[in-house]
């Protein structure tokens, strides 16, 4: 069974989805709901799934703009846009993004089946492809170099694990059993930057998608982004960006 993810604001739609795909009798299972894109995007952080389907329309982050977000994190998953009539250039331009296939309301069983027929018919392939080379590949030899770079790793899929949220020295230190002084040092020299400021940096990040990508108001964003005060969110966000939230929205809708 390949796992499916259906994205809309509206309960009673994601149901009958739900049940749409069920009758089409293909190996596909839904295993989680959301929403809107933003809720898709934090499921998505820890989850993966092999096929997701998503409205158009959508409060907080629609579903282009959940699409972008998809393709920013390289998150893996094909995707099918539903989209009324008079959204189909909605649905042109997710095509041109990448998407997999897109359907009309009221979505038909029939057409349903259709598309989950293609992309079941595509996972198998990507499925075989990979099993064919894991057979193929030669086994490994020797030892892997680099004990302090493998360390920095460590730390980086630690901190990005706890995005978008503070992450401290201490705590990460503590995670992967060194002395805060010593990982202080070493990440620095590994990474040409301090602790402090690469996490900054990534929370920044963060934020700058949340101001591209959703409606939130700038105080929801900082307190998304784990800052009691959104003045001092305002604060680093400037010094790290060069610019307010408000300036930096601003400007993308000019």
């Amino acid at each position: 069974m390949y796992s499916l993810l259906i994205v809309d604001d509206e309960r009673w739609v994601r149901a009958s989805l739900k049940k749409i795909v069920e009758r089409t009798e293909l190996p596909f299972h839904v295993i989680h709901e959301a929403a809107h894109g933003l809720e898709a995007m934090d499921w998505l952080k820890s989850q993966r799934v092999d096929v997701m389907i998503t409205d158009v329309r959508m409060p907080v982050m629609d579903g282009l703009q959940l699409v972008q977000s998809i393709q920013e994190e390289h998150v893996e998953t094909e995707i099918i846009i539903v989209s009324g009539h008079d959204e189909f250039h909605y649905a042109q331009r997710a095509l041109r993004m990448g998407v997999r296939d897109y359907l009309l309301k009221p979505v038909l069983v029939e057409d349903m089946a259709k598309c989950l027929q293609k992309i079941n018919h595509a996972l198998e392939s990507r499925k075989m492809r990979a099993e064919e080379k894991e057979y193929a590949a030669p086994p490994f030899e020797g030892t892997i170099n680099g004990n302090e770079r493998s360390t920095i790793e460590q730390v980086i899929s630690y901190i990005k694990s706890k995005m978008p949220g503070e992450v401290t020295l201490q705590e990460t230190a503590s995670a992967v059993h060194l002395n805060p002084s010593y990982l202080s040092h070493l990440f620095k020299q590994q990474t040409k930057t301090n602790f402090i400021d690469f996490v900054l940096k990534l929370r920044m990040e963060e934020a700058k998608k949340l101001l591209s990508c959703t409606s939130l108001r700038i105080s929801e964003i900082a307190e998304r982004l784990q800052y009691n005060d959104t003045s001092y969110f305002s604060h680093s966000f400037k010094r790290m960006v060069g610019k307010t939230p408000s300036e930096f929205r601003k400007e993308l809708i000019r």
